[in-house]
């Protein structure tokens, strides 16, 4: 294992997770399943997010920094492989990796472009972007949260409260990966495998 694998993400790692969650006994619609989501999302993101952190601080350079962000994501994006059949835990996994995709193009993006210039307030992208996903045009509404995600990234603070008011989508999946992006660049600590 190189490193920087072990300075930001392990295949180890990702793997310790797939574990737990195949011995976990799931419940999709229960607290402490939704608890262990979230633990495992906010985990990679705060990879993501010491990448940005070391790109920032000149640690890495662009070319390094996007190496790394591309290594992160074959981890976490690869088809989960359980023991046994897993339906739940093939959902559960699938949620996180929907979440944390526009994560990875916020990333990204910021490391090719830095920061978007936008024209309104973060909400507004957000409530853009659902707009766009109502009329099946996944690729604007994509693209909406992806250039509010590099503001994130740049240090504005998301009024997650905008959710409120979306109905339940790639939409409202998409920012909560952002949101756990913007958790872990406040507060890049790691989340403990082993409640």
């Amino acid at each position: 294992m190189t490193e920087a694998e072990e300075r930001y993400y392990s295949p180890e790692r990702w793997q310790n997770w797939l574990t737990r969650v195949e011995e976990e006994d799931l419940d999709l619609e229960s607290e402490e399943t939704g608890r262990l989501l979230m633990n495992i999302q906010n985990d990679a993101a705060i990879a993501l997010a010491k990448i940005l952190a070391a790109y920032d601080d000149g640690t890495l350079d662009q070319e390094e920094a996007l190496d790394e962000l591309a290594t992160v994501h074959d981890i976490v994006m690869a088809e989960a492989e359980f023991e046994t059949e897993n339906e739940e835990g093939e959902i559960l996994i699938g949620s996180v990796q929907t979440s944390l995709t526009c994560a990875f193009f916020t990333a990204e993006e910021y490391l090719i472009a830095g920061p978007a210039e936008l024209e309104d307030e973060l909400e507004a992208y957000v409530l853009a972007a659902a707009d766009a996903e109502a009329a099946d045009d996944l690729d604007a509404a994509l693209g909406y949260i992806v250039q509010m995600g590099t503001n994130v990234v740049a240090g504005e603070e998301l009024d997650i409260s905008v959710l409120d008011d979306i109905e339940f989508g790639l939409v409202t999946e998409w920012v909560d990966g952002i949101e756990s992006l913007q958790s872990g660049l406040s507060e890049p600590e790691v989340v403990e495998e082993e409640d």
